[in-house]
């Protein structure tokens, strides 16, 4: 599989993590999260392939989240209200998000782009 990036072209984080990756020779496909988010399809494979835990999936600090009120009603949501209420909002979700079928990156730090990214 394809690294797919997902990352907010406003985001300066998205954009750190996006030329870190350039900068180390690292292929992937750059998707717009608010164009085109994750699918539920792709959601469920993460949860099933990686040690991620759902809720750790959502930009918790995100105006929508609050605007929403997630903090309270997600405890009470099915996983698959959750998943559908994820993917209904790029911007609900945390970013940078990379994937590569494997391994799991959320929001950007350098030494775990390091171990997880780095090629060579």
């Amino acid at each position: 599989m394809t690294i797919q990036f997902f990352g907010y072209p406003k985001c300066s984080t998205c954009n750190k993590a996006s030329k870190w990756l350039k900068d180390n020779g690292v292929e992937f496909e750059k998707n717009n999260i608010v164009e085109t988010p994750p699918s539920i399809e792709l959601i469920k494979e993460i949860l099933a392939t990686t040690n991620t835990q759902l809720n750790k999936l959502f930009n918790t600090s995100g105006t929508i989240y609050r605007e929403l009120e997630l903090k309270d009603k997600l405890p009470q949501m099915t996983q698959e209200e959750q998943i559908d209420i994820l993917v209904s909002n790029g911007m609900l979700i945390k970013r940078p998000f990379v994937y590569d079928g494997k391994q799991l990156t959320l929001g950007f730090k350098e030494n775990d782009y390091e171990q997880v990214w780095k090629t060579s």
